[in-house]
């Protein structure tokens, strides 16, 4: 087994749906392995020769998945970020041109020069919870789509939009109830839940998205958790011009409500 270098590094990983370009920011090295069970295996077992400080991807829309999932299995620090956060870096150092190379580098840079932190790692349950939650907020846009075609097509065809519209509702309540059950698996996330749902106006949808999207819950104090979600305002002050707080940053936490068919 070979020695680990001493020195620590930072990984900057740019995915893509077929090739994760790596580049290794404090050895200046980059290079690329194939967005698959081969290649991740391939890639982690390289970066298991360093002293790991970070390894940074951006989110993508769950390309990225696999490569984190991996990594975590082998207690390695990989932290998914905004892209709008690398985006705004990178326009403040003045660097326009983009390869995958490129993007690579500017996001190892980014992880030495910022020290983005590690989150809550996802577990099995709640990797779970949060694909049931992407698959409900896609079977709700697509009922509200039906429902709009039902208002404006021929009366001929809304028996089949209406059957259609049905169908996803019973999608709908059968992943509710599977969100239900894998919450209350957990002795951890049920006593969270509990608590929650103690809250006036907090119903189930909204408990369902705060524990997918807020893993630190119970961790962090009042202040931490506004910021992380992005609805702490933030001051806009400049000599004696006095600008309007605003929020801004944060994650995204949305949960369509649930509403019946007529």
């Amino acid at each position: 087994m070979a020695m680990k270098q001493s020195k620590s590094v930072n990984i900057g990983i740019d995915v893509g749906k077929h090739v994760l370009d790596v580049y290794i920011h404090e050895r200046e090295i980059h290079f690329q392995v194939s967005n698959d069970a081969d290649g991740i295996r391939k890639l982690l077992g390289r970066l298991n020769r360093y002293q790991v400080q970070r390894i940074v991807v951006e989110a993508t829309g769950r390309l990225e998945r696999d490569v984190v999932s991996a990594a975590l299995e082998m207690e390695l620090p990989i932290i998914v970020v905004n892209p709008l956060h690398v985006r705004r870096y990178a326009g403040a150092i003045g660097l326009l041109a983009k390869t995958d190379k490129l993007d690579a580098k500017l996001i190892a840079q980014y992880a030495a020069m910022i020290k983005p932190e590690a989150r809550a790692q996802f577990g099995p349950e709640q990797r779970k919870i949060k694909d049931l939650l992407v698959r409900r907020r896609q079977l709700i846009e697509n009922a509200t789509m039906e429902k709009n075609r039902y208002q404006v097509m021929p009366k001929f065809m809304r028996g089949d939009i209406k059957r259609h519209i049905n169908h996803i509702q019973k999608q709908i309540e059968k992943l509710d109830k599977l969100l239900s059950k894998t919450i209350e698996a957990c002795d951890q996330w049920s006593e969270k839940r509990k608590i929650l749902e103690s809250m006036p106006g907090v119903g189930e949808q909204v408990v369902f998205a705060v524990l997918a999207d807020l893993p630190e819950l119970g961790q962090l104090n009042d202040k931490q958790v506004a910021a992380l979600t992005g609805v702490a305002p933030y001051n806009r002050d400049s000599g004696s011009l006095r600008g309007k707080r605003r929020i801004r940053g944060g994650g995204v936490m949305a949960c369509a409500p649930h509403s019946s068919w007529q």
